[in-house]
């Protein structure tokens, strides 16, 4: 039996984030566009990116770049809306 590295719970934490992210939001208890679930969203996706350091897949690192990247503006645009 192959045991867990350190990229298997990156990136099984970094899942877990955004799909509670994501549950959430459905569930109305968040705002898909405040920053709990954006930075949820934010984190898990670098965790996945980390994950796939070590195993990569093309089509999974495009999804988690692009997820992030989603998540870094709405963060952004939150941020310089309160100034």
């Amino acid at each position: 039996m192959s045991q867990f590295t350190g990229y298997d719970v990156a990136g099984l934490i970094g899942v877990t984030l955004m799909l509670i992210a994501y549950g959430a939001t459905v569930a109305g208890k968040i705002d898909v566009k405040a920053w709990p679930a954006l930075l949820a969203n934010l984190i898990g996706a670098v965790l996945v990116l980390i994950s796939l350091g070590h195993d990569f897949n093309l089509s999974a690192a495009v999804i988690e770049s692009a997820w992030a990247v989603i998540a870094l503006v709405g963060l952004i645009r939150l941020a310089l809306g309160r100034r």
